[in-house]
């Protein structure tokens, strides 16, 4: 009798789960190239990345073979959503099944959507340091110390908007990222960092030293200036040798609204098919990005302070998800049939692939 209402179930959830994929932003912009099974909330799995390979010029003598070098990151499956709605009996339920764009499953599914695409567009905050195009910030001058990172600044009004932000000072030459806001003259530096211990390796910079902490405020883009912007981000992917396919932005409605009216854009849509695409994505690419449009809300941000626009390369982004759990039971002390699943996710950005990301910070 148990393995009806069980297949049941599994029918109505893989259903569920396929309008997620051909709705969701998520499956356009992710990938899921992880080792290991998912079972439950905090399953661990493997993102492999390896360093590049070399080629060498060949001059005829023995040749020397290097070494591949491989970091293992881990993700973790511990986010966790349910499902869980009482049905009149299994005839009913069978009928969802029976048709897979039903009213029931559309709303599973599109629900799903919404929850999964705003967790994934919240890793804005991977972006690798520099890799952001906003409003700077470069008010007065700073000193920073060596080993402990602390950054001391004459003239300026440091914020606690500005954690996880990137921070540049004249004399160093790579990205760091804001770790600590301690006063308008005081904030902390670190390496741009997540799967090592927190440290600060840039050395000492002088009292006096121009500085800059990237995309602190949003830049308003106009249908005139957002070819202008979005081609910003484009060559920061560029400069870190990021193939130009499978490159991707999300914006939010408002914003994917001045791109339309952009003569940019509309020069190239107009040569294209009006065919519909799926997961929001635009009918055309712009600026060497595919473009994905949702709602306002699934981006991270407000019409007010700005969008918090995720994009960049579908490698940088690891997602695992599974249904862990489901089925069908008898409604306790009333009549009908109670369904139930249990979706597990997680996602990752290995320190070495956050350089495939971007961000425009952005505001009407």
């Amino acid at each position: 009798m148990a393995t009806y209402p069980t297949k049941l179930a599994e029918a109505f959830a893989s259903q569920a789960l396929e309008i997620f994929y051909r709705a969701s932003v998520t499956d356009a912009i992710t990938n899921s190239d992880y080792e290991g099974e998912i079972r439950d909330r905090s399953s661990v799995l493997n993102v492999l990345t390896f360093g590049a390979i070399d080629a060498t010029n060949y001059d005829g003598s023995n040749m020397s073979a290097t070494d591949l070098t491989e970091s293992n990151s881990q993700l973790v499956t511990d986010q966790a959503k349910y499902i869980y709605f009482r049905v009149k009996d299994y005839d009913t339920f069978r009928s969802y099944i029976k048709n897979p764009e039903s009213t029931i499953q559309r709303q599973v599914g599109n629900r799903m959507k919404q929850i999964i695409d705003e967790f994934v567009l919240g890793f804005y905050t991977d972006v690798a340091s520099g890799n952001r195009v906003g409003t700077d910030y470069t008010t007065g001058t700073v000193e920073v110390t060596a080993t402990t990172g602390a950054v001391a600044g004459s003239g300026t009004t440091f914020t606690a908007s500005m954690v996880g932000r990137g921070f540049q000072a004249d004399g160093h030459t790579s990205w760091y990222r804001v770790k600590t806001f301690t006063d308008g003259t005081n904030i902390v530096i670190e390496d741009d960092k997540d799967d090592e211990a927190s440290a600060y390796t840039g050395g000492a910079i002088s009292a006096g030293a121009s500085y800059t902490i990237e995309a602190v405020s949003a830049i308003q883009v106009t249908s005139s200036n957002i070819f202008e912007k979005i081609t910003q981000l484009a060559v920061k992917l560029n400069n870190a040798d990021i193939p130009e396919m499978d490159r991707f932005l999300v914006l939010p409605s408002s914003i994917a609204g001045v791109l339309k009216q952009s003569v940019d854009y509309a020069g190239i849509e107009t040569d294209r098919a009006r065919e519909a695409v799926m997961n929001g994505k635009l009918p055309a690419r712009f600026a060497g990005f595919d473009i994905y449009e949702v709602s306002d809300g699934r981006v991270t941000g407000n019409s007010t302070d700005g969008w918090h626009c995720l994009g960049g390369h579908k490698t940088a982004i690891t997602f695992a998800m599974g249904m862990t759990q489901n089925g069908v039971e008898d409604a306790i002390a009333n009549f009908g049939k109670l369904y139930k699943s249990l979706y597990v996710y997680g996602a990752k950005v290995a320190d070495e692939r956050r350089k495939a990301l971007v961000e425009g910070y952005f505001k009407l």
